[in-house]
């Protein structure tokens, strides 16, 4: 009985050991499987827990005139991002998040699936530009819903009513394609905000910035429990355009609702003052995130609200495309005794071709006011198409300008190797008659016209358009805006003044002549010239031209310049379906160039007052309080007294005024 009894303890001692064996076992191997297997992992967890990147968004840079008048600002903004902690579902939070932000749940999982790709520590843009009330609800919910972050940015502020919204662009969120295809784009995230069109676009690596970061530390909640390091977001520079707002306005009034595109340019710089396209959109919708049904709306738009149509639209010239044609005309010695009589038409290669009116004898010092068709038919065909094309090439018909805005048109020249090249076809000779009145295959853009007439009416200096001033760029960015955006560039083209004062007088008088097609847009007390230009959708080889209606009534162009020799600016206007240029056109151009006369003329009187100097043509006036007021540039000559001199300008030189007299004078003045 006795051995019974101190056998028992020993056996319940020995299941005591294995127990506690066993136990100490099981410890051994859970403590090596979180220090050995699992601990990179806890490791990422628990710096996940601790810190949290947060990005401080960099603030576009704003937009000046030329004049530093603000044209594009920026205003504050919160928006709510998500936190993806790891390891932490969030998918039973989704019906409150979406409540509490009033959105879907379907949308959010649509932000979820667009970002999947994205680093699990980035967090991800939900909504943005969200109201109060949706900022308390996440204050409220910091708690229950740790994922919900917010973050203040600084959003585009544009112009209201759609103002330069084609020439100025708009901003909006990086997408796939972009990232992936687009070498522009490498260093840029999923979410990223960048310029998608007109100066946002060209100019984004300037506007941008660089966005810095703030480290939490959260808990393992992802409650905030401290701040740490700072790296402070890099503002995006400013940026001071060409653009003049007075003009840009007068501009935008004076096109109204119409369809089309007016530019106003400097012909001395190829300084755009004003760019208008027509139908407009409002770029203020792409601030934030514009819906898929106001997207579809407007890139299904007969109309093309988002196209810049002041450089992409590419239409027939009609007659503007003359004023080339004299050029190629006089410089080939052809034109200058060379006359036609004018019945209502030609008949050429046995077809007839029509002619607004009966013109009679027909010279080219009445063919350009006139717009005799019949002159420039027969003209075409004794210069051909080859030298034709020489010609408007050499003004950039057919080519870039080299504009510093993204998707310039090039355009089309016909000649004998374009069609070989193009359709594998020979040119017929009948195909020139149409061409010599900008008719047939030639298209072109408002801003290849505006360079290509402000430098003929220069006496053959074109120069390379631009909306920004390359001063205001570095070297580097000059460099990398000429490679980006290549095209004619600055160019010379021969042109013997004899023949320079032909094609300006012949302008000159299309506006103030007798018997000119735009004389009853022409400006008293301004030296203002052009040309008018009606341009059928419907080509006419036959019997009377006709406007036609709707969306086959003719396009109307006008081209005008003040003065008419060596201009200060040149301004085109396009007017789509809007019928014949002299009505639908040429008033535009009117009003644009009144209001840039009547602003220099303000500003030189506004000089004047303060020197209390009288100016009078041809004498010095000192001016050393000011000397570069006008740039450097020259001052129009119809601001003094109204009138023009005997010379063409007055100019800056030397920190005095002066007055161009006949040349002789003139040089041994000038110093």
């Amino acid at each position: 009985m006795q051995n019974r009894e101190e056998k028992l303890p020993s056996l319940r001692l020995a299941v005591v050991q294995y127990i506690i064996a066993a136990i100490l076992a099981i410890l051994v191997f859970g403590l090596w499987r979180l220090q050995v297997i699992g601990g990179q992992n806890y490791h990422a967890l628990a710096e996940a827990n601790r810190i949290r990147k947060v990005p401080i968004l960099a603030p576009r840079g704003k937009i000046f005139d030329r004049e530093n008048r603000l044209i594009v600002d920026n205003y504050p903004s919160v928006s709510c991002f998500l936190v993806r902690e790891q390891g932490y579902d969030i998918t039973p939070d989704l019906p409150l998040i979406a409540r509490g932000l009033h959105m879907t749940v379907d949308q959010i999982d649509a932000i979820l699936k667009k970002y999947r790709a994205t680093p699990r520590y980035q967090p991800l843009p939900l909504k943005q530009d969200i109201t109060p009330d949706e900022v308390e609800f996440i204050e409220a919910h910091k708690d229950e819903l740790p994922e919900l972050d917010t973050i203040q940015e600084q959003r585009r502020l544009y112009p209201r009513d759609g103002f330069a919204a084609q020439l100025i662009g708009y901003v909006g969120e990086v997408s796939e394609e972009m990232l992936d295809n687009n070498p522009r784009y490498a260093l840029y995230e999923p979410g990223d905000v960048v310029g998608m069109s007109g100066v946002e676009a060209a100019y984004d690596p300037i506007l941008r910035g660089v966005d810095g970061s703030q480290d939490i530390a959260v808990d393992s909640h992802g409650r905030e429990v401290g701040q740490l390091g700072i790296e402070p977001a890099t503002p995006g520079k400013s940026l001071r355009l060409t653009i003049d707002l007075d003009i840009q306005r007068a501009a935008e009034n004076a096109m109204g609702d119409r369809n089309g595109a007016v530019i106003a340019m400097d012909p001395h710089t190829g300084e755009i003052l004003a760019l208008v396209s027509r139908p407009i959109f409002d770029p203020n919708d792409f601030s934030v995130r514009i819906s898929r049904d106001e997207w579809n709306k407007l890139i299904t738009d007969p109309n093309h609200p988002l196209m810049d149509k002041a450089i992409q639209a590419q239409l027939a010239p009609g007659s503007t495309f003359k004023i080339i044609m004299s050029l190629a005309g006089l410089q080939e010695n052809v034109a200058q005794n060379f006359k036609v009589d004018c019945a209502g038409g030609a008949t050429l290669y046995g077809h007839f071709f029509a002619c607004d009116k009966h013109h009679g004898e027909v010279d080219i010092e009445h063919a350009i006011p006139w717009s005799c068709d019949t002159y420039f038919y027969e003209l075409a065909v004794k210069l051909g198409i080859d030298t034709i094309a020489k010609y408007a090439h050499s003004v950039g018909i057919g080519y870039k300008t080299g504009i510093d805005l993204p998707d310039e048109a090039t355009g089309t020249m016909p000649s004998t190797e374009w069609k070989l090249r193009t359709f594998h076809e020979k040119w017929y000779a009948g195909e020139t008659v149409s061409v010599g009145i900008g008719q047939g295959a030639v298209a072109v853009t408002p801003i290849q016209l505006a360079r290509a007439l402000g430098g003929i009416a220069s006496g053959g200096v074109l120069k390379r358009p631009h909306v920004v001033f390359p001063a205001e760029l570095s070297p580097e960015m000059r460099q990398a805006i000429l490679e980006e955006f290549p095209g004619s560039g600055d160019a010379t083209i021969p042109l013997t003044p004899a023949n320079w004062e032909i094609i300006t007088d012949g302008m000159y008088n299309t506006v103030n002549g007798p018997g000119g097609t735009a004389f009853a847009s022409h400006l008293d007390t301004i030296d203002f010239a052009g040309k008018t230009g009606t341009a059928e959708v419907v080509s006419h080889s036959a019997g009377v031209k006709s406007l036609g209606t709707g969306n086959e009534r003719a396009n109307a162009w006008f081209v005008g310049i003040a003065p008419r020799r060596n201009p200060d600016i040149v301004v085109v206007v396009l007017n789509e379906h809007g019928g014949w240029g002299a009505e639908a056109a040429a008033p535009i151009a009117a009003r644009v160039i009144e209001a840039y006369v009547d602003k220099q003329r303000r500003l030189h009187h506004n000089l004047m007052a303060q020197e209390q100097k009288p100016v009078e043509v041809g004498a010095l006036w000192s001016n050393p309080a000011a000397p570069d007021a006008f740039g450097g540039k020259p001052l129009p000559a119809s601001v003094l007294h109204g009138q023009r001199p005997s010379g063409d300008l007055a100019a800056v030189r030397g920190g005095h005024f002066w007055v161009k007299v006949p040349p002789a004078e003139a040089d041994a003045q000038i110093p």
